[in-house]
């Protein structure tokens, strides 16, 4: 089943529960909710606080991308605030292994996020201990950039690893999802695809979350 998680980096700050409500009876599984430090990423966004705002307004899967250094340390604080998926990056983590334990602790699923220059070498050890598996189609830190076509040939080296090794775990893409990649993306293995502008910027925001899983 392929499910859409809409990134609320691409919704409007000013009604942030409307906009997460709006998704959510639109038909979006999960929402997305990009953490940035701006450290290990340029910008800053949100932190947990804004997470525990938003819980009682969606009953959503709260998917949580720490965009951060030292993720270890916000694990607790996100558990806490609702979140059902923390995602890290295996290029801000010294102990990964340790981590994907401690968000399982805390009860919730977790995952790990690689950018579009990290081999899938970074996750191969631990596929075994996620449930996800976050593949960067574009470098984080922005919205609205553009989808790296050569990401195509990971995420199906990636499926290919999954099914040899019979891991369920997902596979997420993040990074310039919309109608015309979508498609190709979800050809290539993916079946969680993170999209902003995509959903958010459309006219008809069910219609467009309808044509992203095609």
């Amino acid at each position: 089943m392929i499910k859409i998680a809409p990134s609320i980096l691409a919704a409007d700050f000013s009604c942030l529960g409307e906009e997460v409500r709006r998704i959510e009876a639109a038909g979006a599984e999960y929402v997305h909710l990009d953490v940035m430090d701006g450290s290990f990423v340029p910008e800053i966004t949100l932190g947990a606080s804004v997470v525990k705002r938003l819980r009682p307004t969606s009953k959503a899967v709260f998917d949580v991308h720490l965009m951060v250094e030292h993720p270890e340390q916000q694990i607790d604080s996100f558990a806490k605030a609702g979140a059902d998926i923390i995602t890290f990056h295996a290029e801000a983590a010294v102990h990964a292994h340790r981590i994907v334990q401690d968000i399982r602790a805390h009860g919730c699923k977790p995952g790990l996020a690689l950018n579009p220059g990290t081999p899938l070498a970074m996750a191969e050890e631990l596929l075994g201990d996620l449930d996800m598996v976050l593949l960067m189609t574009v470098n984080p830190g922005y919205g609205g950039q553009k989808f790296i076509p050569s990401m195509l040939r990971k995420i199906k080296r990636l499926r290919q690893l999954l099914q040899e090794n019979d891991i369920t775990a997902d596979i997420e893409v993040d990074g310039g999802i919309n109608a015309d990649t979508a498609p190709q993306v979800i050809a290539a293995g993916a079946n969680v695809l993170v999209a902003g502008s995509a959903v958010y910027g459309a006219k008809n925001i069910g219609q467009a979350i309808q044509t992203l899983r095609g």
